[in-house]
């Protein structure tokens, strides 16, 4: 009976771990709410700005890329 304290002991464990695995989920799931966020507000405040030589240039690069990916 000696390892019957440290098998309840081990189950007690088990049960806290396990109810807890959503929650990193729903962490994630905040940190790209908060990401998206933040992009939806640069590209709000960038509205305004003429000059879109940079986003051309990502954009360029961008489709480069996935050019290249499918090529290969």
């Amino acid at each position: 009976m000696r390892y019957g304290r440290w098998a309840g002991a081990h189950a007690r464990l088990a049960q806290v771990v396990a109810g807890r695995g959503g929650q990193g989920t729903v962490e994630y799931v905040g940190l790209v709410l908060l990401v998206a966020v933040l992009i939806a507000g640069v590209v709000k405040a960038s509205g305004g700005f003429s000059d879109t030589g940079i986003a051309d240039a990502v954009v360029d690069q961008l489709k480069g890329a996935i050019r290249d990916v499918g090529e290969g």
